[in-house]
């Protein structure tokens, strides 16, 4: 009898022992941590599934929901990416916390090169924007000068001279006698001419400040001359 007990308490134990091993196995999507183990190009980040999926159509929030993407992972169960992990840190920061901090001596081309690859679309646009203001002061197109024709009565022609906005100056006054008569007084018109150089940026928007006049002359015409 107590042969065959001594069998049974040993099946029993090998049965534990296949029972901890299974643990070994990762557990299904499912049930996974919240942790998620990223090995960029051989170096190993760490972050939260809810960090990753911040942005809902990136690339590493597909592949930590491990729906569509069947990625391999390392000996320690992170994910492999074989991408630059050089730009991989401010990519993980942005998704952390919204903001682009790049160290000086990183290429903005180099960063969107990643985020289009991870495609992450606001970081994509921050970058553009940025290439775009780098672009701008770089190329400092020649200025376009644009010429105004003005009406004004001579009432208004100091109080406008005072308020034209910055940038903008006299080229040319001509009186064009009195084409209006208030009452018994004679209204003296002017034409005025006004110049302003555009500073044209590359993408085609020019930098160009408001009239701030608060008299409204009638503008006549405007035009410009490269």
């Amino acid at each position: 009898g107590g042969m065959r007990m001594r069998m049974e308490s040993g099946e029993e134990m090998q049965g534990a022992v296949g029972l901890r091993c299974s643990w070994d196995i990762p557990p299904p999507p499912s049930t996974q941590a919240k942790w998620v183990r990223l090995n960029v190009g051989g170096t190993v980040f760490l972050t939260t599934r809810q960090t990753l999926c911040r942005e809902q159509k990136s690339f590493l929030c597909r592949l930590c929901q491990g729906e569509e993407l069947q990625s391999d992972r390392d000996e320690t169960g992170a994910y492999l990416i074989d991408r630059d992990p050089t730009y991989f840190g401010p990519i993980l920061n942005f998704l952390r916390h919204g903001k682009l901090v790049l160290d000086k001596d990183m290429a903005e081309e180099g960063l969107l090169e990643e985020a289009e690859f991870y495609n992450i679309g606001p970081l994509i646009r921050i970058i553009r924007d940025r290439l775009e203001e780098k672009d701008y002061t770089v190329a400092q197109v020649p200025p376009k000068h644009v010429y105004r024709v003005l009406q004004c009565q001579e009432e208004e022609l100091t109080q406008m001279v005072s308020t034209m906005s910055d940038g903008w100056r006299f080229e040319q006054l001509v009186n064009i006698g009195s084409s209006y008569n208030y009452g018994n007084e004679d209204q003296t018109e002017f034409l005025c001419v006004v110049s302003k150089e555009l500073y044209n940026s590359p993408n085609g928007l020019s930098s160009e400040p408001s009239h701030k006049a608060k008299v409204r002359p009638t503008l006549l015409w405007s035009g410009s001359r490269s």
